[in-house]
Parts: structure tokens; C-alpha cells; sequence
């Protein structure tokens, strides 16, 4: 049982850091903005959405900029985990 939740902790906390890194550079706008986003895959959809916002407001702030808008959330299941990717559009106070 210990195991298990080691190894969602683990997982969680990879898919925090390749969400805090995950920003679309292609995406910028006139005001230096882009679309970042976060990912998460967990046990169950509400610790996965849950998650994919907390990397999502992590890449955010690590850019310094300012969330814009609503985030798009999407998520697909699996057999035994269910992941979602969170998505929003950011900006950098010029």
C-alpha cells in the first residue's frame, strides 16, 4: 500500500515538472504572451485536474507572468489512471 502511494507521489511530482517547463513558445501574441500549460496523470480525474492546475499555475508563475482568461482543461482515461492537461493563456507585464 506504501508502494503505491510512493509511486503516485513519484509520478505526481514528475508531471508537476514537465508541466512547470511545458510553455508553447509558439503561441506568443503582440503582448508577450503564451500559452502555458501543466500535466498531470493520477489515480483518480479530480487528483489529476487537481494536479494539472497546480503545474499549470507553477510554468505561470516560474515565466513571471500573469494568468489570462480560463483555463482549458482536458483529460482522457486510462485502465488505471486518468491524465489531464491544463491550459491557459499568460502574460508578462511589459
Amino acid at each position: 500500500m506504501k508502494t503505491i502511494a510512493i509511486r503516485y507521489l513519484i509520478i505526481s511530482v514528475v508531471a508537476a515538472s514537465i508541466g512547470s517547463a511545458m510553455a508553447l513558445p509558439g503561441a506568443q501574441a503582440k503582448d508577450s504572451c503564451v500559452r502555458a500549460g501543466g500535466e498531470a496523470t493520477m489515480i483518480t480525474e479530480d487528483l489529476a485536474k487537481f494536479m494539472a492546475e497546480a503545474a499549470l499555475k507553477n510554468s505561470i508563475s516560474g515565466m513571471g507572468a500573469k494568468p489570462v482568461g480560463k483555463i482549458d482543461m482536458t483529460c482522457t482515461s486510462g485502465t488505471l489512471s486518468t491524465s489531464c492537461t491544463a491550459k491557459q493563456r499568460a502574460c508578462k507585464s511589459s
